[in-house]
């Protein structure tokens, strides 16, 4: 453990993976592991990319990622994807989508798969990105897996979050997914050298007039694929970071973000002491042929756990 500490703390890229490994899997020294590190937290800037499927997040953060080393940035990408049904790894895989940054020291990209976990995110992924922080990440990039409008965990965690808009997936539909427009900080309407780019440019303003008050997202037009806007959007990204340090709202984002690490780490641990309580699978048994509620078998499980629930 104090090879493995030293090591991370040092910015080793083998002491990254090995401490990786030990924090997805959940393997024995993870909480000793995470404990040492979390005071050297805080330093790295979180950014956050989702999107609908077929939006080309996976090109745009590839572009991202070369403009901030083109800045002497050093940056961690976490890839959060679709859980295989059979093995439960990533369906995708990093190298395959950003092998240009594969033997780049400055660059780490870490595949995780999502492991029927909802919101967007991996179950480890706060740990890992405490992980990243630690090891002297200047940039943490967390691009979520685009299942549709329930990922907005992002947001939570995300110094900024930027959502890919693409053309020609009923733009309109796209607008009305409230749960991932709202949680933009910034729009990136990629592939925009496509018919309809404009519409929907326009239509992302439209929403973006009726939203009260003066912080209101920028949005950029990007083609990922031939490096156009790009720049732009950068600037953009860090220019959010600036407005929300010099408006105070920082406080307000470790707050969300550490609410957001607390309530992950009680659900899986009410979760785990749960399914190892031999009742539990009675219980399951007992919902299933509707002798009990869900609400029924919750308090039951509660009780087993020497745990009261009050009334809703």
């Amino acid at each position: 453990m104090e090879d493995l500490v030293d090591g991370l703390l040092s910015g080793k890229v083998r002491s990254l993976a090995k401490a990786i490994t030990v924090v997805e899997n959940d393997r024995p020294g993870k909480r000793e592991l995470l404990k040492r590190i979390y005071p050297k937290t805080g330093n790295s800037y979180l950014l956050g990319i989702t999107g609908p499927p077929g939006a080309g997040k996976s090109t745009l953060t590839d572009k991202v990622i070369a403009n901030l080393r083109k800045q002497g940035k050093t940056v961690g990408v976490i890839a959060v994807d679709p859980s295989s049904p059979f093995s439960g790894g990533a369906i995708l895989g990093d190298r395959i989508r950003m092998q240009q940054h594969a033997l780049d020291d400055g660059v780490f990209i870490r595949s995780m798969a999502t492991r029927n976990h909802l919101g967007g995110l991996a179950k480890n992924t706060v740990d890992v990105i405490h992980l990243l922080d630690a090891s002297g990440k200047d940039v943490i990039i967390v691009e979520t897996v685009g299942v549709g409008q329930d990922e907005v965990d992002i947001v939570r965690i995300a110094q900024t979050t930027v959502v890919v808009m693409v053309p020609g997936l009923g733009d309109s539909v796209q607008i009305a997914k409230a749960g991932v427009m709202e949680i933009a900080d910034v729009f990136a309407v990629n592939k925009a050298d496509r018919e309809g780019a404009d519409k929907l440019f326009s239509e992302i303003r439209a929403m973006l007039d009726m939203v009260k008050g003066d912080f209101k997202p920028e949005i950029f037009r990007t083609v990922a694929v031939d490096d156009v806007g790009i720049d732009e959007l950068v600037q953009g990204i860090f220019a959010h970071g600036d407005r929300v340090l010099t408006s105070g709202l920082v406080k307000e984002k470790l707050a969300q973000k550490a609410e957001s690490e607390l309530r992950a780490y009680l659900v899986d641990n009410i979760m785990e002491r749960s399914t190892g309580l031999t009742l539990y699978d009675d219980v399951v048994k007992r919902i299933a042929a509707k002798e009990i509620t869900p609400m029924d078998g919750v308090e039951e499980l509660f009780t087993g756990l020497g745990m009261t629930k009050g009334e809703n």
